[in-house]
């Protein structure tokens, strides 16, 4: 009897070191792997860092569309608020924003607020991370300035350009992105498919630009006696055209970029991407041809940037066909929505911002549930991923344009968000900063 408890007690000690070796074996890497390891990392830290710096040129391309689509006497107004709306945005979202989006979260909000924003020190990863969200977030707080143009007190500006990157922005991230660091949200427990964007950062910008249009009223000389909208025309359609040009090439950092990783779903993401783009600048001038007797240059070049927007959300998740097609409707979308917005609402959107990042933006999301190949309703993934894409729309536009209207309105009637009429007339670049783009020539008027 003895004997045989000491061979089982010889048989057990055999079985857990056996245990522990294997355990030890599994955890610890051979050189081989930890070097693949460390390259793998260092190839995602690169790519990431060059798809961030992409995005950031886009803020060049958002300052051309928008100046060339208004007044020449107001594109040092355009060009000094895409610049601000950077560098005050980086600052909030450095200090607040990405703690909020990205902490320790109870699935509302975050929990890290000051200092390095739940950054860990030393971490190269984590530094790079922070980067790459934080031209994220000042890309949403660019769209508002484009439906804002050309009436808005520059100091208005600074001060809501800081509080959608410090709070309504990074909030509604951690809604759907949380998960990406530390923290996790109700969206993204749900299944929220948005995978770089078109409802976080576009859609959020888009319907905050609507609040802030609806608040702030037309431009003078917008709407006639009768209310018929009238066209006040872009002073500069080639430096629109290369705003445009521009974005396009950022959004190869925008939407492959959101990998984060530095592996072959790049250049498919950069395929699904480029065709939707493409669709969207040809249907849009096909609609604004059959509407207008005319191919209009502005609607195909918004066009571009509708198809751009809409399959950001599925831009990993859809076929090359599928994003044609996204794109194509996306085309379609932003001539109706500009002539809505323009001759039904009577809302004054210079350049389109509300219909070319608010509802194609919602209509990107919502085409997950229709066209992603594993949960897409036209994939035989049923109605339940298109439920979640709904939802996830409108707490967007409720979270966006409810504040928004909030944050605009205490503007409105504390510091003032809109210029005189003499500065409207005489142009944003005298009124507000003292010079013009381009000196030596008379670009404004006094009546």
């Amino acid at each position: 009897m003895n004997a045989l408890i000491f061979r089982l007690l010889i048989l057990g000690l055999i079985f857990l070191l056996t245990g522990v070796v294997s355990a030890e074996a599994e955890v610890t890497l051979s050189p081989i792997d930890a070097a693949k390891e460390e390259i793998q990392t260092n190839i995602n830290i690169v790519w990431t860092c060059i798809a961030a710096f992409l995005v950031f040129f886009m803020q060049a391309g958002f300052a051309m569309v928008e100046a060339g689509f208004t007044r020449a006497k107001n594109a040092v107004n355009i060009l000094m608020k895409n610049l601000m709306d950077f560098s005050i945005g980086s600052i909030a979202f450095f200090i607040v924003g990405f703690g909020l989006m990205f902490g320790k979260s109870n699935g509302f909000f975050g929990t890290t607020l000051f200092g390095l924003a739940g950054v860990e020190p030393g971490s190269d990863w984590n530094w790079t991370f922070l980067i790459f969200q934080t031209v994220f977030a000042a890309t949403a707080a660019t769209i508002v300035s484009g439906a804002m143009a050309e009436r808005t007190k520059f100091v208005s500006y600074l001060v809501y350009s800081f509080f959608i990157t410090l709070f309504i922005y990074p909030i509604f991230g951690s809604w759907a992105w949380g998960g990406l660091l530390d923290g996790g949200g109700w969206l993204e427990n749900l299944g929220f498919l948005d995978f770089a964007g078109s409802t976080v950062v576009h859609s959020i910008g888009g319907w905050l630009a609507l609040a802030g249009a609806v608040v702030l009223g037309p431009r003078l000389g917008k709407y006639g006696p009768d209310g018929k909208a009238r066209a006040i025309t872009g002073h500069n359609i080639p430096i629109a055209a290369l705003g445009v040009f521009i974005l396009w090439f950022g959004w190869f950092g925008f939407n492959p970029g959101s990998t984060t990783t530095g592996d072959g779903s790049i250049g498919y993401i950069a395929v699904t991407t480029n065709l939707a783009a493409a669709a969207g600048a040809i249907i849009a001038m096909i609609t604004s041809w059959i509407i207008g007797k005319k191919p209009d240059a502005s609607m195909a070049l918004n066009g571009a940037l509708a198809g751009l927007v809409a399959i950001t959300a599925g831009c990993d998740g859809v076929s090359p066909m599928g994003a044609i097609v996204i794109g194509a409707i996306g085309g379609v979308l932003v001539v109706l929505s500009v002539l809505f917005i323009d001759n039904v609402l009577k809302v004054d959107d210079p350049v389109g911002a509300v219909s070319v990042h608010g509802v194609c933006g919602a209509w990107g999301t919502i085409a997950c549930g229709l066209f992603n190949l594993e949960s897409g309703l036209f994939y035989g993934g049923g109605i339940k991923q298109l439920g979640v894409q709904l939802a996830g729309v409108g707490s967007a536009f409720l979270w966006a344009f409810g504040l928004g209207l909030l944050l605009f309105t205490a503007i409105k009637v504390t510091i003032g968000l809109r210029v005189t009429a003499e500065e409207e007339l005489k142009g944003l670049d005298i009124g507000e900063h003292g010079m013009e783009a381009y000196s030596g020539f008379q670009i404004f008027s006094t009546t």
